[in-house]
């Protein structure tokens, strides 16, 4: 049946129901012990979806017929992230591993084409490549920032006085590509300007204090102004890197997003997602069991005098259940997408979990065994500006 919901700022009370249009295992495992997706990244045309898995393998599919077509394998230890993330070479997929490498592959001839590798013994545990030719690799690893020239293979910088603890996330900003952004267990952010000769003295501009580990981090906003960030222990915080100030705090966030919808309480939080059509952030929140929720981020502005505003996380407007049987670790989603293959298709996410399975939420009749549904304020809406930007958050 139809079902209504309250949205948050930008969103309809009106509801659209969804279905899943397309189920993959895409890992097995023991019965008892499946091995876990990890990671889904896909190319910018929406040909290829890549997957990590936990057996070190990446697998690779049609974002929109599910068709399987071919793998990677090569890492040696657990995959940390993949991204299509180098423009000016739109095939290439790269991901970074805990066995020290940042690796690029071909998905034209599933071929590993070139491998960074750090200091012995290092894990790297994130990568963004940015810079202002955009050959620049920037590496999370053990209290230390690295740095190469993808050009040439060579390592240029290693920047270990910015962080005490593992560097979980390295983000470059998609506008100002000479600015990196680093985020750590030690709960510190930090801006870093990667122009000439990148050093610990002159390139460390800001330090955000966050007060416990992170997570994940992200971009996001018009111009990208605002960073958000989800720390370890499920909190989320809203900041301006440009004057490194708290922009909102939301406390008891799973608290809150729990009392929101009719589904078991919010065990973790998987990821943030940017609406740009609709200039909406929305916090997407898990269960054991493998359910999902959206539920829209809300905050006032900072004052400017370093008062961060209370945020308020809105009553949920999607909720997908019947998919999974575990945690679900990776959502991939429209607003992260452009090309029309999807959007035909009325494709709304493809998640990942620790069940090895792939889902295709689409809108579309409701099944008897699938109670999802998404509210009008997150259905993609296209960009009048026939060139769609495409950002991704993390």
């Amino acid at each position: 049946m139809e079902m209504e919901v309250e949205g948050g700022e930008g969103c309809s009370k009106i509801s659209k129901r969804l279905s899943i249009t397309n189920t993959i295992q895409a890992s097995f495992g023991l019965p008892d012990d499946p091995d876990y997706v990890f990671d889904i990244a896909a190319s910018r045309d929406n040909s290829v979806m890549a997957v990590s898995l936990s057996t070190n393998a990446i697998k690779l599919y049609s974002p929109v017929t599910g068709q399987y077509l071919g793998d990677f394998i090569g890492h040696e230890g657990t995959i940390s992230e993949i991204s299509f993330s180098d423009t000016n070479t739109p095939h290439l997929l790269h991901s970074c591993s805990v066995d020290g490498t940042v690796r690029a592959w071909d998905t034209r001839n599933h071929q590993q084409v070139s491998m960074l590798r750090g200091p012995s013994s290092e894990e790297i545990f994130s990568f963004s490549i940015g810079g202002s030719t955009g050959d620049l690799v920037a590496a999370g690893s053990k209290a230390q920032v690295l740095f190469w020239d993808w050009r040439n293979q060579r390592q240029v910088a290693c920047l270990e006085e910015c962080h005490m603890e593992d560097v979980t996330q390295v983000r470059f900003h998609p506008n100002c590509e000479d600015k990196l952004v680093s985020a750590s267990v030690d709960g510190l952010m930090c801006v870093i300007d990667t122009k000439g000769n990148i050093n610990d003295d002159d390139q460390l501009e800001s330090v955000m204090n966050v007060g416990t580990s992170i997570a994940r981090i992200g971009f996001f906003g018009a111009s990208n102004k605002s960073l958000w960030c989800l720390t370890h222990i499920e909190t989320l915080s809203i900041w301006n890197w440009e004057d490194a100030l708290q922009e909102a705090v939301f406390g008891n966030a799973r608290e809150t997003a729990s009392a929101s919808w009719n589904l078991p309480h919010v065990d973790y939080f998987v990821d943030c997602h940017y609406s740009l059509p609709n200039d909406n952030l929305w916090l997407i929140g898990g269960t054991n069991d493998g359910s999902l929720g959206y539920f829209p981020v809300n905050y006032s502005r900072s004052n400017g005098q370093g008062q961060p505003s209370a945020g308020i996380i809105g009553p949920v407007g999607a909720s997908l259940e019947g998919g999974h049987g575990g945690v679900v670790r990776s959502v991939w989603s429209p607003f992260n997408m452009r090309g029309d293959p999807v959007i035909e298709q009325n494709i709304f996410v493809w998640t990942g979990g620790e069940d090895g399975r792939l889902c295709c939420w689409s809108e579309g009749d409701i099944s008897a065994k699938n109670q999802a549904w998404i509210s009008a304020g997150l259905i993609m809406k296209p960009l009048k500006n026939s060139k769609q930007h495409r950002h991704r958050p993390y």
